[in-house]
């Protein structure tokens, strides 16, 4: 009886313990060959760090899921401390107050993030050079990373481009702050052939993945609207409608003599003066007259009039 009895306990023992978390047996818990991170690093420790178990790099089905130390190195000081204090930090640290080098934290991204042709031009790019790292946009440990999400992606970026951040306040501005794009939308922050970062070859050829009624060919092309459309336009945002730079006619006089019978130069050698007649007038300006009061189709236009007579309706 008393045989039968001890039988009993060591199996109700026996299923106790396999009813223990796979943790405290000494398991992963998240990655593959986590446990001896997890160990110390667990839901008490920080629980920020296992929330990396809801995002791609935790995919243990993926055979490219990486581990703890891919990222952050051997770290044998760190694993192996037996001190009564606090251990050495791993050898490749991503928080604000980290020793580690830019290089060496993007090293760690890059082992595996290297065949996207999105980051083909990462190396030489103005954020690489300024040694701007991965780990500054990025969140790996979060389920959903900011950056990659419309509607937070621009607080990121408004980060360290304040200006931006001020135009695209604005009244007349793209809709970032909507949600409906966002920064990465036109420019390529792991490094392009185009200037500022653009996804395309020139600001141009960027703009037209959006307004593409405006790339033509026309029988009369407007030059600034072919070479830059920034010419005219600043992108994050204006005062002006339309995103101008400055209301119209003011902007077109930026280039363009202003129309109306000039008056011949006087003998002293000083500049024409233009006359009240023609639409150069006070008053017609006044009345909220401008340029494409007429020119209104001004990025181009099929119109077959007389030479002066170009981008009317």
């Amino acid at each position: 009886m008393k045989l039968l009895r001890l039988l009993i306990t060591w199996c109700l023992a026996l299923g106790a313990l396999a009813c223990i978390p796979s943790a405290w047996a000494g398991d992963d818990l998240v990655l593959k060959g986590d446990a001896a991170c997890t160990a110390c690093h667990d839901e008490g420790d920080g629980p920020e760090l296992l929330a990396i178990g809801k995002t791609r790099h935790g995919t243990q089905a993926d055979q490219r899921t990486p581990t703890c130390t891919s990222c952050h190195g051997p770290s044998k000081g760190h694993l192996g401390y037996k001190g009564s204090g606090k251990p050495p930090k791993p050898d490749v640290t991503f928080d604000a107050k980290t020793q580690s080098t830019a290089s060496a934290r993007n090293d760690a991204c890059q082992a595996c993030h290297t065949k996207d042709s999105n980051r083909s031009h990462w190396e030489g790019s103005t954020h690489q050079a300024r040694d701007v790292t991965c780990a500054a946009c990025h969140k790996v440990h979060v389920a959903k990373d900011p950056v990659r999400d419309k509607r937070t992606q621009s607080e990121t970026c408004f980060a360290c481009h304040k200006d931006q951040r001020t135009q695209v306040n604005k009244p007349s501005h793209h809709p970032v702050l909507e949600g409906k794009m966002s920064c990465s939308d036109c420019h390529n922050v792991h490094g392009s052939t185009g200037p500022s970062l653009m996804k395309r070859s020139s600001v141009t050829e960027t703009c037209y993945t959006c307004h593409m009624e405006k790339r033509g060919p026309f029988v009369h092309s407007h030059q600034p609207v072919n070479e830059d459309c920034s010419t005219c336009h600043n992108p994050h945002g204006t005062t002006a409608e339309s995103m101008l730079k400055s209301r119209p006619p003011f902007l077109c006089n930026s280039c363009h003599t202003p129309h109306g019978p000039i008056q011949p130069s006087l003998a002293n050698g000083t500049a024409p003066a233009i006359a009240a007649a023609g639409w150069w007038n006070p008053s017609v300006i006044t009345q909220g007259k401008s340029c494409v009061s007429c020119h209104a189709l001004i990025h181009g236009s099929n119109n077959p009039t007389a030479a002066g007579q170009r981008f009317f309706r």
